[in-house]
């Protein structure tokens, strides 16, 4: 398979699931010819499926099944024909279909190709087992070579990871003397980094489903084992319950729709599970459930998994991985991220194209509520504060809407506010990606990274927590950057250990300059640009404590 950094084409301007690109290259045999469906040369079929995976599959599926997007199984498309998908493709639609003709993208013949591509059927990737996977295992030092106690002088609490997505690495920055302590390659744009429970080790998965195990006590930081756990991937936790720290690590995949127990130490691959199954809502079978987003539970030891596609949240419990509890529990299809509020009880997650959140009692395991909110929620792991008003709230921005939607939490102190929506804010714009506070400051930060407006990309609204009546704030991120080339999207605030600064990722695509804002969190005002060579399109920045801890 070719370098992924050299073939990724995926930019900032690409759509807000673009691409299963790491699935491009896989082998796949073309489908036999269907009497009166158009055909497609094995050279078009080759590269319409490489635009697939590129374009499409993250919001229609690999087996186009649909998610964020509408199904494109072959008895929908049929029945809509050649010329309506044509429009389909080169115009787009209101509901979000990119107009990938007219903007250029694609040209009238791959818009044509692409159109005949959905009349036949979808050729599928091929199965990651548990044979394949151990091929991929690899331990770069052992256990027993590694240090016994911490041998650098890094504050490793005020640690960053930064995820360098088309570099296919990630950079780690002190927080205390804002400069780059080492650059690690990884698996190709990881999608996050986790701390283990003692905050020794950094796991980080890339969206090519390769797992890296970073171990911070070493002179200098750097990953001392790996393993792919599938072809895709989004996600990936430690053990955190009394007596199991940093004892294990899970990671769930996109393609094969399956997750992947593993060694804590050396990631040795102990245990797969397919997600396969039955949809919440229909009970249809559905081939494609991916894993989005897992926590680890503080009150048992247990993952939160949450299966995308047929909107199944699995309590997966690690205490006897031969004999594996899982509880299911139905709650609402299209899961993708979410975080714990602030008791570290309750898990909040999207069910995005449901516009809806669900709620998960972690310590009960069960579902307490599905919650109507705006367009299509995107909170990150979402923010947590004490509402002047209403107590203790959780907050989660949208991709289709303006709106900020403020969740009650506190279902013994504040039971009228608890599992409603108390309050929405309006903020810039939608595009929204990330929305984040600290529990030492009194700042709402909401980056709006895919709205189509330059100057609201490249900006920040910030709410002021004690009187959210009060007009946002606009920081003009992109600007202070000192960046004059590119769009500059900024994505991602990510606070320091105190609580006292604020890290915005100002990310430019692969051939421009990208950089990071620091601001002071009392001021709203910038104390320091990081600008380095290195800095390959910056997105996601994680604290070390804040991260080993669920700070949010």
């Amino acid at each position: 398979m070719p370098n992924p950094r050299e073939t990724h084409v995926t930019t900032p301007g690409g759509q807000y699931q673009p691409s299963m690109d790491v699935l491009e290259q896989s082998p796949a045999r073309q489908p036999g010819v269907v009497p009166g469906v158009p055909t497609l040369t094995a050279e078009e079929f080759n590269e319409a499926r490489q635009i697939y995976f590129q374009r499409c599959a993250g919001c229609h599926g690999v087996l186009r099944r649909g998610a964020t997007g509408k199904a494109l199984t072959t008895d929908i498309t049929r029945e809509r024909g050649l010329e309506a998908l044509r429009d389909f493709i080169n115009f787009g639609s209101p509901a979000g279909m990119p107009n990938w003709g007219t903007s250029g993208d694609l040209t009238d013949r791959q818009v044509d190709m692409m159109a005949r591509y959905l009349l036949n059927e979808p050729p599928q990737p091929p199965e990651f087992g548990m044979a394949e996977i151990r091929e991929t295992w690899r331990v770069n030092v052992p256990v027993e070579q590694r240090p016994t106690s911490k041998q650098n002088n890094i504050n490793i609490e005020n640690l960053f990871s930064v995820t360098l997505r088309d570099a296919g690495q990630i950079a780690l920055i002190d927080g205390d003397t804002k400069e780059i302590v080492t650059v690690i390659t990884t698996g190709y744009a990881v999608h996050i980094s986790r701390s283990s429970a003692s905050g020794r080790y950094l796991y980080v998965v890339g969206r090519d489903g390769k797992v890296n195990l970073i171990d911070l006590w070493m002179p200098v930081p750097d990953s001392v084992a790996e393993v792919r756990i599938g072809l895709e991937a989004r996600s990936v936790e430690t053990s955190k319950a009394q007596g199991y720290e940093d004892r294990f690590v899970i990671a769930g995949g996109y393609w094969p729709p399956q997750y992947v127990i593993m060694d804590g130490a050396t990631l040795e691959p102990l245990r797969v599970e397919s997600t396969r199954g039955y949809t919440v809502d229909t009970q249809e079978f559905h081939p494609e459930p991916r894993v989005a987003a897992i926590v680890a539970s503080h009150y048992r030891p247990e993952w939160v998994v949450n299966v995308k596609e047929t909107g199944k949240i699995l309590l997966v419990n690690y205490e006897d991985l031969r004999n594996l509890r899982v509880t299911s529990i139905n709650a609402e299809r299209f899961l993708h991220d979410g975080g714990l509020d602030r008791s570290g009880r309750y898990f909040m997650v999207a069910a995005n194209a449901r516009n809806k959140i669900g709620v998960v009692d972690t310590r009960e395991g069960r579902l307490v509520s599905l919650i109507d909110v705006s367009t299509t929620p995107h909170p990150g792991r979402g923010a947590n504060f004490d509402h002047p008003r209403f107590g203790p709230v959780w907050a989660t921005s949208h991709l289709g809407s303006d709106v900020v939607s403020l969740i009650g939490t506190d279902p013994e102190g504040h039971p009228q506010q608890a599992w409603r929506v108390v309050q929405e804010l309006n903020g810039q714009g939608g595009g929204s990606l990330f929305i984040k506070t600290h529990p030492r400051s009194r700042n709402l930060y909401v980056d709006t990274t895919l709205n189509p407006e330059a100057e609201i990309a490249s900006s920040v609204a910030v709410f002021d927590i004690d009187n959210l009546d009060k007009p946002y704030e606009v920081l003009p991120i992109g600007e202070w950057s000192g960046l004059t080339e590119g769009q500059r999207r900024v994505v991602q605030p990510e606070f320091n250990r105190d609580g006292t600064e604020v890290w915005f990722s100002v990310w430019n695509s692969q051939a421009q300059e990208s950089a990071i804002v620091v601001v002071d969190d009392r001021t709203r005002r910038p104390i320091r640009v990081i600008r380095d060579r290195r800095l390959v399109t910056p997105t996601g920045k994680f604290n070390v404590y804040n991260t080993q801890r669920d700070v949010y």
